[in-house]
């Protein structure tokens, strides 16, 4: 029986436009479900902040990408629990869901990936199915409560990345889970890593990455570690690099995905050091996709996807011995291994597969629901 297609609409993060970094793991997950989602001949049409730039996405998976102006909202990444939800003004965030609004009629549903309280809020108020796959692990107690008004009025509509992220919420069972997914082609692996070795450490320049862990075990060691990212908070790379002059650091900039998986390819291994919950962790399957194990703390979604001792290791978090431990012992992963459990589980295929079921079952929960009223 033959599928019909769905017109769908996704919702950026109004924090920066796509391309630039400022969007984090969203900017990726956005590009490859645009990509996923395409290939399965979905319309798929997106909704960003001025400036965006869907790079790598092929002109027939996009139909049409929407720039909004407005003032990009604040991120909620470093903010405390009772910090109040705030728009600027002339928000961009306001002016997003205004346009969601006006092309309602046009879609079949809306995925929205921002991680914002007025999203959620305004799922009720909509006619077309909204539903929202979380970014982060519980922040705030005022998104916590308007989570679970989502989960009461509209169960099935939310949905995270892994458990770990799913437990910080009051009740993880709000959520589907979705995992995450790579174009695999972009990314190419090599059976070896070259020579001299280095280890690398990728993300926001920022510090729930607790990149002076990283700092700290290259001094203790003597690896030479590249840093690859958005430097959101210049003050915190000057700290670490201040209060571990032993350490041999270098901060190689912002990349795109193609140059980056490039970079990352000569690495020996791939540090992940959180001090928060990650969602996910994009990188982890971004690493591994190009052979290059990776050495996680046990906290938040990397440490459910690396295979310990296979894939990487998974070490006690804040623990920079075991994280010197597992370092020693990279030489034992095979890294076409590496690659080989990423094809398996975390391609673009698989994950806009997994999205595409939810997506259905929504719109036809939501059709049910129309016929009985």
């Amino acid at each position: 029986m033959r599928v019909e297609p769905l017109r769908i609409m996704i919702v950026s993060t109004p924090v920066a436009p796509l391309g630039s970094g400022g969007g984090g793991g969203v900017e990726l997950t956005l590009h490859n479900l645009v990509h996923g989602l395409g290939a399965r001949g979905h319309r798929v049409e997106v909704v960003a902040p001025t400036g965006s730039h869907l790079v790598g996405v092929e002109v027939h998976e996009v139909h049409e990408v929407h720039e909004v102006d407005g003032a990009l909202q604040p991120s909620m990444q470093l903010t405390d629990r009772t910090t109040p939800t705030v728009l600027p003004a002339n928000a961009v965030l306001a002016a997003m869901w205004e346009r969601v609004a006006d092309l309602s009629d046009e879609v079949d549903i809306v995925l929205n990936l921002a991680y914002d309280w007025l999203p959620l809020y305004l799922t009720r108020f909509l006619d077309v199915p909204v539903v929202h796959l979380i970014s982060m692990g519980s922040l705030s107690d005022a998104m916590d409560a308007v989570l679970a008004e989502v989960a009461g009025h509209h169960p099935g509509h939310l949905a995270a990345h892994t458990r770990s992220q799913a437990s910080t919420f009051p009740d993880p069972s709000w959520f589907q889970l979705l995992a995450s997914g790579i174009a695999i082609d972009d990314y190419t692996a090599r059976p070896s890593a070259d020579q001299p070795a280095y280890l690398g450490a990728v993300g926001r320049i920022s510090p729930e990455k607790g990149l002076e862990d990283v700092a700290e075990l290259s001094a203790r060691t003597g690896w030479p570690v590249k840093f690859w990212g958005l430097m959101q908070d210049p003050d915190y790379w000057d700290r670490i690099c201040a209060d571990h002059p032993g350490a041999r650091l270098e901060y190689c900039g912002f990349l795109s995905t193609h140059d980056l998986q490039a970079a990352i390819a000569g690495c020996s291994a791939v540090l992940v050091t959180p001090k928060w919950v990650e969602a996910f962790g994009n990188v982890v399957i971004e690493a591994l996709a190009t052979g290059v194990p990776v050495i996680a703390y046990d906290r938040g979604g990397p440490a459910e996807i690396v295979m310990d001792a296979t894939t990487g290791f998974v070490v006690p978090a804040d623990d920079i011995d075991a994280l010197a431990e597992a370092v020693a012992r990279i030489d034992t992963i095979d890294r076409l291994a590496c690659r080989q459990y990423v094809e398996e589980h975390f391609s673009t295929e698989a994950f806009a597969a997994r999205v595409d079921a939810w997506l259905r079952e929504v719109i036809a929960t939501a059709r049910v629901g129309r016929e009985r009223s």
